[in-house]
């Protein structure tokens, strides 16, 4: 089958499928971190030490073209833009992803700790998923309640989140990945605090 073609294409750079969407005759297929392999993969590659600026889409770009030129298909990349490629939509598409309680993705295996390094654009069969979201079984919904300054309250105060992780109150989510994200039950602890670290420091 050509989704356990794939997994084997994936499996040494520690990604993996996190869903189809359908697109016309053909199909796009989400691909993320297999967390925790990744991080230590991600770590031994050129990329991560040449010092230059953007390893991890140099790598993505690098990895996943050649994923998909072994499987006939073509990569697609959230980075590189604008304009950007539909990601969020393709997620919610797959019947695998749900807007959290947060309003950031939640994946059905991943939780919120999500993250796409591309998708590959091929001939297969789409798997849309077809479990309920988590979310809505999740005692207390913990995500919405876990920051310690309040940014997810009405909505996503991308200020307020800043200025408390660059504080010294916001070393933990500094150093291991936001609070509220870690406390998602789905997925939880899977993620390694230097590959949480690393994305903080991007995003700040």
């Amino acid at each position: 089958m050509k989704t356990d073609a794939l997994s084997k294409a994936l499996y040494p750079h520690g990604l993996q499928k996190l869903g189809d969407c359908p697109d016309g005759a053909e199909t796009i297929t989400l691909i993320g971190p297999d967390e925790p392999r990744f991080w230590p993969i991600f770590c031994d590659s050129p990329e991560y030490r040449d010092g230059a600026p953007h390893p991890l889409d140099r790598w993505s770009l690098r990895v996943l073209t050649g994923v998909a030129k072994t499987l006939g298909g073509s990569p697609v990349f959230p980075f590189g833009g604008p304009p950007f490629e539909p990601f969020f939509t393709w997620a919610k598409q797959s019947g695998r992803f749900w807007a959290s309680p947060i309003d950031f993705l939640v994946h059905e295996q991943a939780g919120l700790f999500v993250s796409f390094r591309g998708a590959i654009r091929w001939q297969a069969p789409p798997e849309v998923g077809t479990e309920p979201q988590p979310c809505l079984t999740c005692a207390g919904q913990p995500c919405a309640s876990a920051c310690p300054v309040g940014a997810f309250d009405g909505g996503y105060d991308v200020a307020a989140c800043k200025a408390h992780v660059n504080s010294d109150a916001g070393l933990d989510c500094r150093s291991a990945g936001c609070l509220a994200r870690r406390a998602c039950p789905v997925g939880q602890g899977n993620r390694l605090p230097a590959q949480a670290a690393f994305h903080m420091e991007a995003f700040l």
